[in-house]
């Protein structure tokens, strides 16, 4: 999988359609969630993309401190259907850990993940921060991976 990170602004028109395209794919089609994606947040995003063959098979989105929580935040993290189980979200999450290091440095990162994905966040260093809750009928707890020292990562 090649890795691609572009600002909100600098993607490009086909960009931005795949990703909307597989995000629609996963979070509402697959998913059977009726939701606002388009969220007015891509434009001040950094968007990580992974391809396979010049098609969008991977993505995530990191928000800028302030403008989802106060925190820096990940989102919107997927994996397309036909591409699960090769171990490629571990890539994806380590590359796009590794972009909010090099643009933020040293801060807390605060995510909404769904619950059957919590052991694979905290395999990164996510910690449980809520009570369960339910989000479009999916059960997701908010987590927090904490501002790290150089020697932790």
């Amino acid at each position: 999988m090649k890795i691609v990170e572009k600002r909100g602004y600098d993607l490009g028109v086909e960009e931005l359609y795949a990703i909307l395209r597989l995000r629609q794919e996963v979070f509402v089609v697959e998913q059977n969630c009726v939701y606002q994606d388009l969220d007015n947040h891509d434009a001040h995003s950094i968007h990580i993309l992974g391809f396979s063959d010049q098609k969008l098979i991977a993505y995530a989105r990191i928000l800028p401190p302030k403008e989802l929580y106060p925190q820096l935040s990940i989102g919107r993290v997927l994996i397309s259907k036909e591409n699960r189980g090769k171990n490629l979200g571990r890539g994806l999450m380590q590359h796009t850990l590794s972009s909010c290091q090099t643009a933020f440095g040293n801060v807390e990162i605060k995510i909404m993940a769904q619950y059957y994905l919590v052991p694979f966040y905290q395999s990164f260093g996510f910690e449980i921060i809520s009570e369960k809750f339910w989000e479009d009928e999916i059960a997701h707890f908010y987590m927090m991976r904490p501002a790290r020292q150089r020697n932790q990562e």
